[in-house]
């Protein structure tokens, strides 16, 4: 029933600012077209820290932000600037290049433990992968929602239980924030050949296993389990259709090797530009050689 469990591993982002990494693993490295999640907080520091995270660059990809509790401010190459808050989504597509960074600006959500972030990065199809970049925020009110019996969720893009999402994609997918209570049972989706379910808080029962929080099912193609919650708990779904084999180094995801080697050549020489409300620092590539295309992300904030 069960093709891996994947437990979250520590990754820092920035001094003092780790974050539950959940892909990519080393025996899975997607789950449909996903190809990055992690999960950040609940965050409590000093309201005098400071966890932002540089502008940084993206190739060949979609960053989807997702907010469980607090707020980011947003700022990118194209000049977009957007305060992110929680229910809405951030979808930004990087295609043939965009620079982005994430501010914590509101030090009293930090200090009140009032962040909680789950970060996602969706390959693209080959032929988008050297799109012009975009940005788009929805709303909260713009997802479907759907509630039933101690269930609540919010389908954050692509389609699944019979609802479709107006959030723009580039391959088939579905992506879910689940709200589950105490003994409440529940089906993942149908109709899409590879399936996740990240366990952010309480615990599951599957097929008489319990699965604490911080683990990611990935669910054989063509069955269809039962979950049951042990406690109140929160899910991530999310999966889709495969795209095929990606390489992956830092920010930078493609089907093609040299491409990557491009775009590193690209971030040094200054060719992908700078958000211009924030463009007096930046994160330089990094210099470690050991970390080839196709080998595990660095640990750096979508």
């Amino acid at each position: 029933m069960l093709d891996i469990i994947i437990d979250t591993r520590q990754a820092v982002i920035t001094p003092g600012f780790s974050v539950k990494r959940i892909l990519p693993y080393q025996l899975r490295r997607m789950v449909g077209p996903f190809i990055f999640m992690d999960h950040a907080g609940p965050v409590s520091v000093p309201a005098t820290a400071n966890l932002d995270v540089l502008p940084h660059p993206h190739i060949g990809l979609s960053t989807v932000s997702y907010l469980l509790d607090g707020n980011v401010t947003h700022r990118d190459s194209l000049g977009v600037e957007q305060v992110i808050k929680p229910g809405e989504v951030n979808w930004m597509t990087a295609g043939k290049g965009i620079s982005h960074s994430e501010r914590f600006e509101d030090p009293n959500v930090l200090a009140a433990g009032g962040l909680e972030m789950i970060q996602t990065w969706v390959a693209l199809p080959e032929k988008d992968e050297e799109s012009d970049p975009a940005f788009k925020n929805y709303a909260a009110e713009e997802l479907p929602v759907f509630t039933d019996k101690g269930v609540w969720m919010r389908l954050i893009a692509g389609d699944a239980y019979g609802l479709k999402s107006e959030v723009k994609t580039s391959s088939p997918l579905f992506y879910l924030h689940v709200e589950l209570q105490a003994e409440a049972r529940f089906g993942i989706p149908t109709g899409h050949s590879e399936r996740g379910v990240y366990i952010v808080k309480g615990s599951l029962e599957v097929n008489g296993v319990s699965y604490p929080a911080g683990k990611l099912l990935v669910f054989s193609k063509g069955v269809d389990p039962l979950i049951i919650a042990k406690e109140k708990t929160t899910l991530m779904m999310l999966g889709g259709e495969h795209l095929g084999e990606r390489y992956i180094w830092w920010n930078f995801v493609s089907s093609r090797k040299e491409r990557i080697e491009q775009a590193k050549e690209d971030w040094k020489q200054g060719r992908i530009l700078l958000p211009p409300s924030d463009n007096q620092e930046f994160v330089p590539l990094p210099e470690d050689k050991s970390k080839p295309a196709g080998g595990p992300a660095p640990g750096i904030l979508s």
